[in-house]
């Protein structure tokens, strides 16, 4: 289960701005794309260093450099070199746990945001950090491992179809934040379908393993909270920026993707107070069954009530009790015992405490 509360393993004492991984130890290598484009022309290649993608730094095309892993800081660093990325950005990027923000340095804009995806066989949310530079003429995004919900905006560049070959990189990071964004909902409707399928097991069969998994609901649910709320301030910055990186028509489109945040945080958290109430119902759920049992108990134990005074009373060694001399005494209380019990239990029956 995701830890709320990231460890972070940068020393303290280390200078500002010491690019430092703090996620996962991975041994692959890192994997950088370029998807260089414009409305007659595309380039999409594959490279092995750094050095490659300098070219396409003042191209006049748009540049899209996609970077898969941060463990490898070198990179990381070289990038920042040959871009004149500000120190404190690459700690930024470096460092995995880090809440989604926006930064406007003048030359380039900066933004953090989470990407997830959920795993329908562990039932869990995946999570990794995406972080953003646009510049004049490119987006570099660097994500921390392979996989990731931007194949669609892939396969319009190359159908060379729509707004986003006809417009710049403010266009295409505008699409890539919007694709993170509509993912959000995936994945918030499969919690709400779980999130109903523990209610329905809720009311039927209280067990300790829906009270397990209500407590991993919650906690999905506080870290969606945690990734959706800063995220509103980072779109919304990005969107009121003055930076002349962003045009006029894109601020347009940053305000929808602003107003699909508001509606997923409203998700998030009308379906956190739904699995709050779903412990309420399990206590409650419990405590119905424990009624229901104590209710059968009771019924029984008053019924052996008067049965036990009578056996109680012909249990006694006395020597004069004349029933004792009658042939028929022992089916006659017998038969007395049955008729009690029955009258009690019509009577409870009438009372519907059956």
């Amino acid at each position: 289960m995701r830890s709320i509360v990231r460890k972070r393993v940068k020393q303290s004492g280390l200078p500002p701005g010491t690019v430092v991984y703090d996620g996962e130890a991975r041994k692959r290598d890192v994997g950088i794309t370029i998807i260089d484009y414009d409305a007659d022309h595309l380039e999409e290649k594959a490279i092995g260093g750094v050095e490659d993608m300098v070219p396409f730094r003042d191209s006049p095309t748009v540049t899209w450099i996609n970077i898969d892993g941060i463990h490898d800081t070198s990179i990381i660093e070289k990038v920042g070199d040959r871009f004149g990325i500000h120190p404190l950005v690459l700690e930024d990027i470096a460092s995995s746990g880090n809440r989604p923000k926006f930064e406007d340095y003048d030359d380039y804009l900066f933004i953090i945001v989470k990407m997830m995806s959920y795993d329908d066989v562990k039932e869990d949310i995946d999570s990794e950090q995406v972080s953003l530079i646009i510049g004049k003429n490119y987006v570099i995004s660097f994500q921390e491992h392979p996989g990731d919900v931007f194949e669609p905006i892939r396969n319009r560049i190359r159908q060379r179809k729509g707004r986003i070959v006809k417009m710049g990189p403010d266009y295409l990071a505008y699409s890539l934040l919007d694709t993170i964004v509509d993912n959000y909902y995936s994945i918030l409707e499969k919690l709400g379908d779980r999130i109903e399928n523990i209610e329905e097991e809720l009311l039927e069969n209280p067990t300790r393993q829906m009270l397990n998994a209500i407590h991993g609901t919650k906690r999905d649910m506080i870290y969606l909270r945690k990734s959706t709320w800063p995220l509103r301030e980072a779109v919304s910055g990005l969107e009121r920026s003055e930076s002349k990186l962003i045009s006029k028509q894109t601020r347009i489109f940053l305000r929808d993707v602003y107003d699909h945040t508001i509606q997923a945080i409203d998700t998030v958290e009308s379906l956190r107070d739904i699995v709050s109430g779903l412990l309420d119902i399990y206590m409650s759920s419990l405590s119905n069954r424990m009624n229901e049992v104590m209710k059968v108990l009771t019924i029984i134990a008053t019924i052996f009530i008067p049965l036990t005074f009578i056996a109680g009373i012909y249990g006694m060694n006395f020597e004069f009790m004349p029933e004792l001399h009658i042939k028929w005494a022992y089916p006659v209380v017998w038969g007395v015992m049955g008729i009690v019990a029955l009258i009690m239990l019509t009577f409870f029956r009438k009372k519907e405490w059956l």
